[in-house]
């Protein structure tokens, strides 16, 4: 969903009512300035990455912890990890919670580079146990883990009455066009910019972790700069295939309903 001055105050409805229809991930985008011009009516700047995020908590009902796996910059991603039991949130790992931090740590270091999924559950256990067996403190903190986590989730017997469901929470902000086209020319000479806003820029375009490859380049070129810089003439052929229209409202005839919408092309 991508959030706009005039659809913020929808982002809890929205989450709270997607919640119960069986996906596994929702995710939110701040609008950014990229794109048709004439689109940009609104103060989109007015909408902060915490005024969303704050948006999904209410609608979650719960505080979402993002802190604890950080892709790329912060100030481009928040994911926060969990488990629906009914229709309760609890969170993999809280970000405030030293033993889930060291559990994290624990994980990475051990299971880090291990291929769990898309194979059968014994081979990922068998994966998990090789992987641990010669650490008997990773054992004990996977041990203390996992029991924390069942009393989060309300204890064995809710978990089997109400069921478990992986559901993630994920916000990414983009940048504007008008910001990456000379930050990633820079970066392309080698430059780091003086202006705070610019070198900003160049600092989330260098953390990205949503890239694309450009074989014939040998470049790996950050989203933010594919579609801002690079994908000018894409940007310029949907204009022309998805049009601006203004929509109008009048009586239709009494067989049809009691409204109408009438569309016309725009200049």
């Amino acid at each position: 969903m991508t959030v706009t001055p005039s659809n913020l105050d929808q982002v809890a409805s929205v989450t709270r009512d997607v919640l119960a229809m069986g996906y596994s991930m929702l995710s939110f985008q701040p609008a950014a300035f990229v794109g048709d011009e004439r689109r940009w009516r609104e103060g989109f700047r007015e909408v902060t990455p915490d005024a969303v995020w704050g948006q999904i908590e209410a609608g979650a009902g719960t505080r979402l912890p993002h802190a604890a796996v950080q892709m790329g910059d912060p100030r481009c991603n928040r994911t926060a990890y969990g488990v629906l039991v009914g229709p309760r949130w609890v969170p993999l790992l809280d970000d405030e919670c030293p033993a889930d931090l060291a559990a994290r740590d624990a994980f990475f270091e051990h299971l880090g580079s291990a291929v769990l999924g898309g194979v059968p559950v014994w081979v990922a256990a068998a994966r998990i146990a090789r992987a641990v067996a010669p650490h008997p403190s990773a054992i004990r903190i996977g041990r203390s883990y996992g029991g924390r986590l069942l009393r989060r989730s309300g204890g064995p017997l809710m978990v089997l009455r109400r069921g478990v469901r992986p559901m993630t929470f994920v916000m990414h902000s983009f940048m504007d066009a008008a910001d990456v086209a000379p930050a990633w020319r820079l970066l392309q000479d080698g430059v780091l910019s003086d202006d705070p806003t610019i070198r900003a820029t160049q600092e989330r375009l260098q953390a990205c972790v949503y890239t694309m490859s450009h074989p014939d380049r040998d470049l790996l070129v950050p989203a933010c700069a594919q579609h801002s810089v690079l994908d000018l003439d894409e940007n310029a052929a949907l204009r022309q295939l998805l049009p601006l229209v203004e929509v109008r409202s009048g009586p239709l005839p009494a067989h049809r309903g009691s409204g109408e919408v009438s569309v016309r092309p725009l200049p």
